[in-house]
């Protein structure tokens, strides 16, 4: 929360060179050393995670580390931007687009491809190649620092970005030499690009050859509540509202403490959890109707958008359009009369509709 809060008064620091005024500078650099903080907070909360478990170098956990080396590296050189008069030599170099990288890229980018390795199990009961994966995750380590790396080096000497020739003439000589990190910077890009083809050739692999496995229910001998629920999960997700009794409520219906040698065993399998769950589910599961006001507010919303560029008529039809909208999708009955989207209940042989008790 304080990341996001004080990310409000952060974003001007690429804008030191336009003229803001003294005052604006030095609260947007204020703002850029006081992120540190909560930001600094953060990376040590995950660092000292990792250091205090035991660790399963599976490729999610490659890339949730990579994500905190790389957002590291990225939030050093963001906080330079607190110095005004460095960040106006850095305002639109490579520098910033170095920076920028690894903070978005490095950072957020490597993070969803985590995700999608941890997850793709739980949305598709098909686990992506591990052997795959390490290629593909050692390609876009290697790729993305190649890359945005040498931009650092570059933007510190002077080179603007989006230019398309930088002469040998202009290059510097030696170590400095801006062709060479330029060729390097490119090279990256290409393993890069090639890192994120390898993900796609190891989805296609996944879901198209025969020798692919269906994954087992709970193949990170999972923790959370989403691991507690069938693979893909059911419209509903539960067939019965669990009961949580533990912070790792998935964990403490797995295994126990043994109360004589204080072992943790294991007491039941991911299978026999889930079973146990479903022995005995709720008479009535009901889903929300079908409706058609979000995708009719969503339509609304560019309308707005075309109205405050080219027209202030366009624009009042666009807020109109938002309006009626809104109040249609929040007027419309949970459930209506004709509602045939229920899902079957485990052991019900049709669909129904659930009349739902007072509130009270």
């Amino acid at each position: 929360a304080a990341i996001g809060f004080v990310g409000w008064g952060v974003w001007a620091h690429h804008m030191f060179a336009s003229g803001l005024g003294p005052v604006s500078v030095t609260v947007f650099s204020l703002a850029t050393m006081a992120i540190a903080v909560p930001t600094g907070v953060k990376i040590v909360n995950w660092v000292m995670t990792m250091w205090g478990g035991k660790l399963s170098f599976t490729v999610p956990m490659l890339f949730s580390i990579a994500l905190v080396v790389q957002f590291t590296i990225g939030g050093l050189s963001g906080v330079t931007h607190a110095v005004a008069p460095s960040d106006t030599q850095q305002t639109d170099t490579y520098y910033i687009v170095a920076h920028f990288h690894y903070v978005l890229f490095g950072g957020a980018i490597f993070g969803l491809f985590a995700g999608f390795y941890y997850w793709w199990p739980k949305m598709f009961r098909k686990q992506l190649s591990e052997s795959l994966g390490r290629w593909n995750f050692w390609l876009m380590v290697v790729g993305m620092n190649m890359t945005f790396g040498p931009m650092h080096m570059l933007g510190l000497q002077g080179q603007p970005r989006r230019m398309a020739v930088w002469t040998e003439a202009r290059a510097g000589e030696g170590f400095f030499n801006l062709g060479f990190w330029n060729r390097i910077s490119s090279i990256g890009s290409l393993v890069l690009s090639l890192g994120v083809l390898l993900f796609i050739i190891n989805i296609v692999y996944t879901h198209k050859s025969k020798k692919v496995a269906i994954a087992p229910l709970d193949p990170w001998d999972g923790r959370t509540l989403e691991w507690m629920t069938d693979s893909p999960p059911k419209e509903h997700n539960f067939d019965s509202i669990p009961t949580i009794n533990n912070l790792d409520e998935f964990f403490h219906r797995k295994y126990a403490q043994d109360a004589t040698t204080h072992e943790i065993t294991q007491v039941a399998t991911a299978e026999e959890v889930l079973a146990e769950m479903n022995a005995h589910p709720d008479e009535h599961i009901h889903m929300p109707s079908r409706s058609y006001w979000p995708i009719l507010l969503a339509l609304a919303l560019p309308v707005i958008g075309y109205g405050l560029i080219y027209n202030r008529v366009i624009l009042a039809v666009g807020v109109a359009m938002v309006v009626l909208t809104m109040f249609g999708w929040a007027m419309e009955p949970s459930t209506a009369a004709d509602d045939d989207f229920d899902p079957p209940a485990p052991g019900d042989g049709g669909g129904h509709t659930k009349e739902l008790a007072p509130l009270g």
